[in-house]
C-alpha cells in the first residue's frame, strides 16, 4: 500500500527517530561534528516527507528510511570512527568481532555506507518509478544503481569541502577515514553492493521472469556487458576521486 501523507503510524516512527535524536544530543563524543551529522539528518527527514507526500511511500520504505537515519544518528553521536560496537557485541555475545574477521579498524561508517544502498533502495526504486513509469523494471533497477553511486560521490564531496575548513584533528573526526587512502572508493562500492544485494530481494520476481533457466545462454552477454557497465561507473567514480585527491596534494604542495 502505498501512502501519499502522513498519518498516525507515519507519526510514531517519526517520534521515535525525534526521540533518539534527543538522546543522541545528550553529551555527543564532540559537539561540532555531531551537529554537523545532525545537519544532513534534517535535511534527510525534510526529503523524506516530500517525497512521501510527492510521489508516495509504502509504509515499509518510509521505516527503512528511518532505520537508516537511526543508525546515521548514533555513528553521529559517538562519531563514525569511535562507535563501540565491538564492545556492544562483546557484552551481549561474548566473542570480539574485530578480532576474529580481523578487522584493525572501527568498521562503523563502512556498515553506513552499506545500509544507505541496502534500506534507502526501496525509496529511489519508487522515485524512479514515478518519474519514469514508461520504463521497464530492470531499466529502472540500472538507474538506482547510478543514483546510489552518484549520491555516494557526492556525499564524500561534501565530506571534503567540509573538512577543508576543519582542523585536521577535526577533519580526520568528522571524515572517519582512519587514515584508509581508499577509503571513499570502498564506501561508494559497499553502498553499491547494499543497493544491489536489496534488489535482488526486492526484486527477485521480475529477476527471475527476465532471466528464466531456458534463457541463460542467450542472456549471458547481457550478464556480462551490465558487469561491464557497472565496472565502467565505478572505475568513473575512482577516477574522479582519484583526480580531486591529486588537485589537492598539487595545492598542499604548492602552498608550503
Amino acid at each position: 500500500m502505498i501512502d501519499h501523507r502522513l498519518s498516525g503510524k507515519h507519526l510514531i516512527s517519526l517520534g521515535v527517530l525525534v526521540a533518539a535524536i534527543i538522546v543522541a544530543s545528550i553529551q555527543p563524543l564532540e559537539m561540532q561534528s555531531y551537529l554537523l551529522h545532525q545537519t544532513g539528518t534534517l535535511f534527510m527527514i525534510g526529503m523524506l516527507i516530500f517525497c512521501l507526500y510527492k510521489i508516495g511511500l509504502s509504509f515499509l520504505s518510509f521505516n527503512l528510511y528511518i532505520l537508516f537515519l537511526f543508525i546515521h544518528i548514533v555513528a553521529a553521536h559517538y562519531l563514525y570512527s569511535y562507535v563501540p560496537y565491538n564492545d556492544w557485541i562483546q557484552t551481549l555475545f561474548g566473542f570480539d568481532l574485530n578480532a576474529l574477521i580481523g578487522w584493525s579498524r572501527n568498521m562503523f561508517d563502512r556498515f553506513v555506507h552499506l545500509v544507505f544502498g541496502l534500506l534507502l533502495y526501496p525509496v529511489f526504486y519508487r522515485l524512479f518509478q514515478v518519474w519514469l513509469p514508461q520504463q521497464k523494471p530492470f531499466t529502472i533497477f540500472l538507474l538506482v544503481i547510478q543514483f546510489v553511486m552518484a549520491t555516494s560521490l557526492i556525499y564524500e564531496w561534501i565530506e571534503w569541502l567540509i573538512a577543508i575548513g576543519l582542523s585536521p584533528e577535526q577533519a580526520e573526526s568528522y571524515n572517519g577515514q582512519q587514515g584508509g587512502m581508499w577509503d571513499a572508493h570502498k564506501d561508494i562500492l559497499l553502498a553499491t553492493v547494499g543497493a544491489m544485494f536489496t534488489a535482488g530481494i526486492k526484486d527477485l520476481d521480475f529477476i527471475f521472469s527476465y532471466f528464466k533457466l531456458w534463457k541463460w545462454a542467450i542472456s549471458l552477454p547481457i550478464i556480462f556487458h551490465f558487469l561491464q557497465f557497472i565496472t565502467r561507473q565505478y572505475l568513473a567514480v575512482i577516477n574522479i576521486i582519484g583526480g580531486i585527491g591529486i588537485l589537492n596534494l598539487m595545492c598542499v604542495h604548492n602552498s608550503t
